[in-house]
């Protein structure tokens, strides 16, 4: 279900820092603008009740997840939750066998193919590639060639509606989209500008 939500829209929202309060409205514009994958990273304030939020005011079609999650006893009170999706920003085991123990989607961080390769050996659904400003189109290109197809690399870190093709054009499938998208302190309308600018580019670019 995760690599179909990222085919109908390629672009996953990471809202650190998202407070309680405000989780309902910005997930509401969110959806409105097309996203169909929300992340809250675990040092957020109150990451848990986020995702509950998330969980219960969005439609099923919606994937809710976490982000900077660390630990399997995370994995836990994710699932707990209600959250679906386990994005890590590295690649550790016990993690991602904790996250398929619990029958969650699967999203860890690599740097390297070996990470890759390793993760997907663990059951990871979608890679993230992370930092993006670290690799660039043509390490994606690249790592495309050697891993098995249909492997999705999602790059996070950097992208912003302009340079989004030339990942594109080197086989990404999606994006992690972090503080060009929503930084702490923005209202609901300033989130549904940057998201429908997001929105708009993909749907160009594709």
């Amino acid at each position: 279900m995760l690599k179909q939500a990222l085919a109908q829209n390629g672009l996953i929202a990471i809202l650190r820092g998202l407070r309680p309060q405000e989780a309902a409205a910005i997930g509401d514009v969110l959806y409105a603008a097309g996203f169909r994958v929300i992340e809250v990273p675990l040092n957020s304030p109150e990451p848990y009740e986020s995702i509950r939020i998330l969980r219960s005011t969005l439609p099923v079609d919606c994937l809710i997840g976490a982000g900077t999650v660390l630990t399997p006893e995370q994995v836990e009170q994710v699932k707990a939750a209600g959250g679906q999706v386990i994005v890590m920003p590295h690649s550790d085991a016990k993690v991602l066998r904790a996250a398929k123990a619990a029958g969650l989607f699967l999203s860890p961080g690599v740097a390297t193919p070996t990470e890759a390769f390793a993760a997907l050996a663990e059951g990871a659904d979608v890679l993230k590639l992370f930092p993006a400003e670290q690799m660039g189109p043509a390490v994606v290109k690249a790592w495309l060639a050697v891993l098995p197809a249909g492997t999705v690399l999602v790059p996070v870190g950097g992208i912003t509606p302009d340079n989004m093709q030339v990942f594109i054009d080197a086989g990404v499938k999606g994006f992690g989209l972090g503080s060009g998208l929503f930084k702490p302190g923005m209202s609901p309308q300033d989130v549904a500008v940057n998201a429908k600018a997001y929105v708009a580019a993909w749907n160009a670019l594709r």
